[in-house]
């Protein structure tokens, strides 16, 4: 019954928010009107959050009639400093979402209104703990551009429009915790806007199935982990189901990430927010994890998950410090320069705890490839630290339909063999993609954990073979597909076939005698 109301409350608010789509884009494009829509999401969850924060204490006090939303700004400016230390940011009552909402239609100013209002939240934060987690959160939301309109007018009314449709979003109630409402809202317009991303170059979205799966292999046989990490953590999804999967609090140290793209490493930290995770237990920082990672006083990790750009370009050896970067060193070779996919790979493991799991979703390519990609596959299998690959199907992905694989890094193994895994049958047909399905996903965890040979599903194969197959890791290499051919029977179809020219024969000494008659009777 519960799971049916959340359901109807998902589709209620999908369809919500695709009327709001339709009703604003008009003169904002697809890409640029998510970030609007996600910057005034993310501006009423942090009202209604601060606002229900400082009510329960307050309640909780006995003082039941008290409202923050209707306090005087004097009044709540005592508070400032404490919630800071605890919230990590301040919002004035007369700045909240609710109370500027109700005001909006007649503020002829609303979009100075608006940049004010972000600039003050964004300025509680400085000079302390939380300043890197608010610094430019609502630098997408350009109040002032001209694609919401080409006058101030013109613009303020859409912005009230945006006001009204994301105020009457039906987020739940907090008591009720189906908070995650706001997280669901984000994650649809993430995915409505994935399949056009690609031009965008912005997003390369991880669909929620393959993030579980990536998820659960890095927890089997684990109900808390101390920290995880995404090297190229995008809006933060694959990081954000931990917290759906085990439980926020059971992520002990928190949630640590590297995205390389501004406008994604805003959406991230938003994402962080909506989904509850308190500033002091994240850290997503800007820029390039491979030549720059920022990260070297928070690593080991436990837990590690992602899904980094396939085959992008990197300085590789034209920069003769990486040779000597303790992450890349060890295999004594790096990566090419036109493919970065198994520097990820070395990266992870080199930040990986002993007792940790990475599970990564790379390019086929790189297990099969010669030159340094070949010597960085041996140094991987020599040394054991390879658990398991995993064929997936094809066509999983927004914009690529290629069937790329997951790769499984564990640093601490029993036995000296990989075991491989054929799930390239494993999905259901959804329009134009294939989808895993929550049984899909269950085969293959079963196989990870077993560890035992299936015909043509999978295979635990001792490391030696893998050497003798010169370091190939594909999945085909090992695992042999099922020959779904019909089996033919020769004798019979000989048979058959004699049984046809016998016929055959019958009929032409049929057809003659036809034409004989015919001939005759002329």
């Amino acid at each position: 019954m519960e799971n049916n109301r959340k359901e109807q409350e998902r589709a209620e608010l999908h369809r919500t928010i695709w009327n709001m789509a339709n009703d604003l884009r008009g003169s904002v494009d697809g890409w640029d009107f998510k970030q609007y829509v996600l910057g005034m999401l993310f501006y009423r969850y942090i009202s209604e959050n601060i606002t229900a924060y400082i009510n329960a204490g307050e309640w909780e006090a006995g003082n039941t009639e008290f409202d923050y939303a209707k306090l005087s700004d004097e009044e709540a400016e005592q508070a400032r400093e404490d919630l800071v230390k605890t919230k990590g940011f301040f919002i004035l009552p007369s700045e909240l979402f609710e109370n500027v909402r109700a005001r909006a239609k007649d503020d002829e100013n609303l979009n100075e209104t608006l940049e004010q209002i972000f600039s003050n939240i964004e300025a509680s934060a400085q000079g302390t703990e939380s300043e890197d987690n608010f610094k430019g959160l609502f630098d997408d939301i350009d109040v002032n551009s001209n694609k919401l309109g080409n006058t101030v007018v013109k613009r303020n009314e859409k912005l009230v429009k945006l006001m009204n449709s994301v105020g009457e979003m039906k987020l739940g109630d907090y008591k009720d915790n189906t908070i995650d409402a706001f997280g669901d809202a984000y994650e649809f317009l993430m995915g409505m806007y994935a399949s056009n991303a690609g031009k965008s170059g912005g997003e390369y979205y991880t669909p929620q199935e393959i993030s579980e799966l990536l998820t659960h292999l890095t927890l089997v046989g684990k109900t808390e982990v101390n920290k995880v990490y995404d090297p190229a953590c995008g809006s933060g999804s694959l990081l954000l189901k931990f917290a759906k999967i085990l439980g926020k609090e059971n992520v002990r140290q928190g949630f640590f990430g590297q995205e390389i793209n501004i406008t994604t490493y805003n959406l991230c930290r938003i994402n962080m927010f909506l989904h509850d995770i308190d500033y002091d237990k994240f850290d997503i920082a800007l820029g390039d994890t491979l030549t720059d990672p920022q990260h070297w006083d928070d690593e080991p990790f436990e837990a590690i998950v992602s899904n980094p750009p396939y085959s992008i370009k990197w300085k590789g050896d034209n920069d003769p410090i990486l040779i000597n970067d303790p992450r890349f060193s060890p295999a004594g070779v790096l990566a090419p320069k036109s493919k970065a996919d198994l520097a990820f790979i070395m990266h992870s493991l080199s930040w990986l705890a002993t007792n940790g799991t990475a599970a990564i979703v790379c390019f086929p390519g790189v297990m099969y490839r010669g030159g340094a990609e070949k010597k960085i596959r041996q140094y991987l299998i020599d040394n054991n630290y390879i658990d398991c690959i995993i064929q997936l199907p094809d066509n999983l992905f927004y914009g690529t339909s290629i069937a790329t694989c997951i790769m499984v890094l564990k640093k601490s193994k029993s036995e000296n063999s990989t075991l491989f895994i054929d799930a390239s049958k494993e999905f259901v047909k959804v329009t134009n993609n294939n989808k895993l399905t929550q049984e899909n996903i269950e085969t293959i965890l079963n196989a990870f954990k077993d560890r035992k040979d299936i015909e043509h599903f999978a295979r635990l194969v001792p490391n030696s073979e893998i050497a003798e197959e010169d370091y190939n890791l594909s999945v085909s290499t090992y695992v042999e597909q099922e020959d779904t051919r019909e089996k033919i029977d020769i004798v019979a179809l000989n048979a058959e076939i004699e049984k046809i020219v016998a016929r055959e024969q019958i009929l032409r000494e049929e057809i003659d005698k036809i034409i004989a008659e015919i001939e005759v009777g002329k």
